[in-house]
């Protein structure tokens, strides 16, 4: 059985913490950074009424823009819509939380330039507390130009689609603002006899705006700006007939000696650690976390090597997942040698020590075969109940071995007094390891319900 379930344990694949439904949806919805409030807020009404369409669902508000506080610091252009759903029962028959979610997404697709990305409100915000992406992936892409920022984004969400298990394939917007750029041609202004001193003063004060006056009121004054009306100051053939004045006097049109046009440009440049990155965020569905992860990095750097001076970071639960493996890559050792220490101090004897220890790798037969049989991946909380279940089994051997070297000691043979402990110290043992096992049912009932 040991053997059959060591060949088992490296089929289980590995998560950061099992997929808890919390009897609500987040559908993430994300637009051009362009889009105007009112054209946002359009949008946003219409998703609502297709998600108040799907069968399960109960109710649908939404957030939209950037709220007061400065912790959530999203833009006009995304929106974070909370999708309540109905009891249980109230929902189609064979319809799960993911059937719902699934129906969700397809009703949301015709809506036009969205990208959107389902989620359920505590995971998300804890994804995004931790790691500042609310992912499950997380392939933060590292460098310094951002057009290559954005090329490289774009094939590794191309790869990851490719990867069996990867859904709501997102890449973080970096581009899509429009900008008025004036390239102001030097030689002409110098024919006209004038200087960029007076591009710029007449362009700070016609589109920027520049403090004329000031006006009094009581013991209080007021700066008054003056600057060029909103119809005017954004169009770029208006802003081109602004009038320069040269030195002899003669009027020249900005168009004139400028450039004027309005072009697409940064929407924001994200940085960790002061150096600029984008970031490209996938969900994984009906797989495991660590499997897919490890496919799609064998993918990337087989289908789209990192340029020099370019580099790749995991985050999202992934992040959170290997982080925790490597604290119980040093812990669970440390654990063991203490049990071992401890053990070797109470029977004064390495060998009493070793047996007792060798009922580890047997106790967690069933552990392995359970989280086979559920479904269930090698996540942290299964490993810290692996290590509790090691503390239970521990505690029975030591329950079991002093009984049989007390009898021993009463001038039992050594096959008896094996025999006799193991029917007399048999229901200590049983009722210890049920009271951990009944003390995690309501915790497991209260799971698979919520499944």
């Amino acid at each position: 059985m040991l053997i059959v379930a060591g060949g088992l344990f490296g089929q289980l694949g590995t998560s950061f913490i099992p997929e808890m439904k919390e009897g609500s949806i987040v559908p993430n919805i994300m637009r051009v950074p362009s889009i105007s409030l009112d054209e946002s807020i359009k949008i946003e009404h219409e998703a609502m009424k297709l998600a108040m369409e799907v069968p399960g669902v109960k109710l649908a508000v939404s957030s939209l823009g950037r709220g007061e506080s400065p912790a959530d610091p999203q833009g006009q252009n995304e929106s974070t819509p909370i999708v309540s759903l109905k009891p249980r029962d109230e929902w189609p028959q064979g319809w799960t939380q993911d059937t719902i979610a699934e129906a969700i997404r397809d009703k949301l697709s015709v809506l036009p330039g969205i990208q959107l990305v389902m989620a359920q409100p505590i995971s998300d915000r804890v994804d995004e507390m931790v790691t500042g992406v609310r992912a499950d992936v997380a392939v933060k892409i590292f460098g310094a130009d951002l057009d290559t920022l954005k090329t490289k984004a774009e094939d590794i969400a191309r790869i990851a689609a490719q990867v069996p298990g990867a859904r709501d394939i997102r890449i973080e917007r970096i581009s899509g603002q429009q900008y008025l750029n004036i390239d102001v041609d030097r030689n002409a202004l110098a024919r006209h006899g004038l200087n960029i001193a007076d591009v710029n003063d007449m362009i700070e004060t016609a589109i920027g705006g520049r403090i004329a006056t000031e006006v009094f009121e009581g013991e209080r004054r007021f700066g008054v700006q003056l600057r060029y009306p909103e119809m005017y100051r954004d169009n770029p053939e208006h802003i081109a007939r602004l009038q320069l004045v040269s030195a002899e006097g003669a009027r020249v049109p900005l168009g004139d000696v400028a450039h004027i046009a309005v072009e697409d440009g940064p929407y924001q440049i994200s940085r960790d650690d002061a150096k600029r990155r984008i970031v490209v965020g996938v969900n994984v569905q009906d797989r495991d976390l660590g499997g897919f992860v490890a496919e799609l990095q064998k993918a990337i750097a087989a289908q789209s090597p990192m340029p020099e001076g370019y580099f790749l970071q995991w985050g999202g639960q992934f992040q959170n997942m290997d982080r925790a493996m490597k604290h119980l890559m040093v812990i669970i050792p440390i654990t063991v040698a203490a049990i071992f220490f401890l053990l070797f101090m109470l029977f004064k004897s390495l060998r009493m020590a070793s047996l007792i220890m060798l009922v580890l790798p047997f106790a967690s037969i069933g552990g392995v075969i359970a989280l086979l049989i559920s479904g269930e991946y090698l996540s942290v909380p299964a490993s810290i109940g692996f290590i509790a279940l090691w503390g239970i089994a521990v505690l029975n051997g030591v329950v079991l071995i002093s009984y049989i070297r007390s009898l021993r000691d009463d001038g039992l043979s050594q096959l008896q007094a094996i025999s006799q402990a193991c029917q007399q110290r048999f229901r200590p043992v049983m009722m210890t390891a049920t009271v951990a096992m009944l003390g995690l049912l309501p915790f497991f009932v209260r799971h698979r319900a919520r499944l």
